[in-house]
């Protein structure tokens, strides 16, 4: 055993966890205080459905423990199992999507993402994310010292791509274009001409494009999703989605990826994921189980979880825009809100002040990315009608305090 030391020897962290924040979490340490001072809290924070008393469909549950007791607990094939792979691809040729070169399970579509991106990026490249954006694309680039370009979002049209910005940003380095659509934080749904414009774009600099799909379920108004890879066979496109929000199993934590394009210009980068596949083994195995019966059961939960989510949109929309400095884009899909501050403040002093001086927790919209000399937060809106209510009446008391 080595002597003692009176020499304290700190342990120096790997310099790539420098870049590496995550905003939805990051207010939590607030939260905590605001509850410790005793706040009564209302989160309006995280996208989770299951907190706020959405329930997975039953079959899902049966056909996970079913597996359980039929002791497949063991590691499943590293790209997953068979049959969960024909209903992903099934479901994809329903939404129009051909030329599928490789299809992969994970856990969770992070990791899909994650697998894929480290495949394709080396340390110099750049990958293009939106901006305002899901900030675990900015966290994974940060993991591999690959540089994230954002491109905007523009929010006087409805927050879809800023195809100029976007166009502006590749240099010959880049690699890939991400698109999430439903988008998290602004709920703004891509239309099919912009899907076009994006396409075509990735065609000419033969870029990849990250179709981050995972809440193409969550569309409001009667309007329809369309999956960015049913619009072109040419284009090299990964289509990521999974059970966690639809199904409403984020603990699953079952995700897929789908490679769709021309298959002899995509074989080498198809066998580049399948190694980082094999190097982390498998995906959850039981969970697995529950992926064919999610897409070809029954689907009426997802009736009922829409007509909630409308009505809690609704509520979000009318509420923000009622209050004078605020404004908000109403969300054409998913369960987020990314209202805008005009009050002379920055977004992290105003979500702080919101956080700690009424209990409801908020996410400043830098977190997420926004253009220089705006300010915005994000909202979630899965909580109750009251508790909505509730929040933006707090949210509305901080407001006029600026006024």
């Amino acid at each position: 055993m080595a002597p003692p030391t009176s020499t304290a020897r700190p342990i120096r962290p790997a310099a790539r966890t420098a870049d590496i924040r995550y905003a939805v979490r990051d207010v939590i340490s607030l939260a905590t205080e605001a509850a410790t001072a005793g706040r009564d809290m209302l989160y309006l924070n995280v996208g989770d459905p299951n907190i706020f008393g959405f329930q997975p469909p039953r079959h899902l549950i049966d056909a996970t423990v079913d597996a359980m007791r039929a002791n497949r607990n063991g590691y499943a094939p590293s790209s997953g199992l068979a049959e969960a792979i024909t209903a992903v691809e099934t479901e994809a040729a329903r939404k129009g999507i051909a030329s599928i070169c490789h299809t992969y399970i994970t856990s969770g579509a992070s990791e899909a993402i994650e697998l894929a991106l480290a495949a394709l990026a080396d340390p110099g490249d750049n990958v293009l994310t939106p901006s305002p954006g899901y900030p675990l694309y900015t966290a994974v680039l940060a993991k591999l010292g690959v540089e994230n370009r954002g491109y905007f979002l523009d929010e006087d049209a409805g927050w879809q791509p800023d195809l100029a910005d976007l166009r502006r940003r590749i240099d010959d380095r880049t690699r890939a274009i991400v698109l999430i659509n439903p988008n998290n934080p602004t709920g703004s749904l891509c239309d099919e001409s912009t899907l076009r414009a994006l396409i075509d774009l990735a065609v000419e600099h033969n870029l990849v494009i990250f179709s981050d799909e995972i809440y193409d379920k969550l569309v409001f108004d009667g309007g329809t999703h369309t999956s960015t890879a049913a619009l072109s066979a040419e284009a090299k496109i990964i289509t990521f989605n999974g059970l966690s929000k639809s199904y409403v199993v984020p603990g699953f934590r079952i995700g897929w990826g789908i490679i769709s394009g021309p298959p002899a210009e995509l074989e080498d980068y198809c066998e580049a994921i399948r190694k980082m596949e094999r190097a982390r083994l498998s995906a959850n195995h039981p969970e697995q189980y529950a992926i064919r019966p999610a897409l070809e059961g029954d689907q009426s939960h997802l009736v009922d979880m829409m007509a909630r989510l409308t009505t809690r949109r609704d509520i979000t929309a009318s509420r923000l825009n009622a209050i004078d400095g605020i404004s908000c884009v109403t969300p054409g899909g998913a369960f987020y809100a990314f209202p805008r501050i005009d009050l002379g403040v920055s977004d992290t002093e105003f979500c702080t002040r919101v956080i700690r001086e009424t209990g409801v927790v908020v996410v400043p919209g830098s977190g997420f990315g926004q253009r220089p000399g705006t300010e915005h937060f994000r909202v979630v809106f899965l909580p109750p009608d009251d508790v909505l209510e509730r929040a933006f009446d707090r949210i509305a008391q901080i407001a006029a305090s600026y006024r």
